[in-house]
């Protein structure tokens, strides 16, 4: 499902992706259902395409945001979103034991917080894989 939610450079908030052209995409807004065009020239961003840098690996975004939700017993953030930076890390550090201190960023964490309201105040379930991405992933690991 997080593939189809975009994170628009220059714009603030999450969009769903409605349909796209040929140059353009359009995008509904997650705050207030508005429809946008995106141009090719604009950068975006799939959130299903966003890993968090660990101390070995990459962890999907989606993991992370399923972690939040577990922790906020499926209610909105409790981090606050001006809060100090040594409070966010340790808030993500609950969420997200291994995270890179180094390369995870606190506006980066300020940002999955933000994201992960937005996702919640829309009822858009990111626990639920994209059933097309899940019958692809099947028929590869059969073959």
């Amino acid at each position: 499902m997080l593939k189809t939610i975009l994170s628009v450079s220059g714009k603030p908030g999450l969009y769903k992706m409605v349909s796209n052209g040929k140059n353009m995409i359009i995008v509904e807004s997650l705050a207030d259902n508005k429809k946008v065009p995106v141009y090719a020239r604009d950068k975006v961003v799939s959130l299903g395409d966003i890993s968090i840098y660990t101390d070995t690996d990459e962890v999907p975004l989606a993991n992370v945001l399923k972690s939040i939700k577990e922790k906020e017993n499926a209610q909105a953030c409790s981090a606050a979103k001006n809060a100090k930076p040594e409070d966010l890390k340790k808030f993500f550090a609950e969420v997200l034991p291994n995270f890179d201190r180094e390369r995870v960023y606190p506006t980066d964490i300020k940002k999955i917080i933000g994201w992960y309201n937005l996702l919640l105040a829309a009822n858009i379930d990111f626990e639920q894989d994209n059933p097309a991405e899940t019958a692809t992933e099947e028929k590869e690991q059969e073959a």
